[in-house]
């Protein structure tokens, strides 16, 4: 999976590095909610984090929406597909702010349960890891 900003090199000092790494899981992937965390940690935008992570040779893995990864989702929750395409889809791709923000109605467990098993289309990775990418059909680690 290529990032939004490839080739985006971002500075990072030995401090840094070791709070990525030290929250890295067993395979040394950077799970989709730990790459918040850590953005956090190191002062980063969460969009900077694909590239930072792909410059240290590590990928961004179990998105929470279903998009990659190897996460368990239940059945899709029609509550929350209908109130997301009363809100949101005209075309059927919604952003994964706007997803992650509809998650406060409910859980972010419910919505990735929703997108994973439904024909919504997840754009615009928070974390940089793609702008379009299909939440049903594609999934990788």
């Amino acid at each position: 999976m290529s990032s939004i900003d490839d080739n985006e090199k971002i500075e990072l000092d030995n401090i840094q590095k070791e709070l990525i790494l030290t929250n890295l899981d067993a395979d040394g992937k950077l799970s989709c909610l730990k790459a918040f965390k850590v953005a956090r940690l190191i002062g980063k935008h969460p969009k900077e984090m694909s590239a930072i992570t792909k410059s240290l040779g590590i990928k961004i893995t179990n998105c929470e929406l279903g998009v990659f990864g190897k996460l368990n989702f239940h059945d899709p929750h029609i509550l929350v597909y209908n109130r997301l395409q009363q809100n949101y889809m005209g075309n059927k791709q919604i952003e994964c702010k706007v997803l992650w923000d509809e998650a406060q109605n409910s859980t972010l467990r419910m919505v990735g349960s929703t997108v994973k098993n439904s024909d919504i289309e997840v754009t615009h990775c928070q974390l940089g890891c793609f702008r379009e990418r299909k939440g049903k059909n594609e999934s990788k680690s």
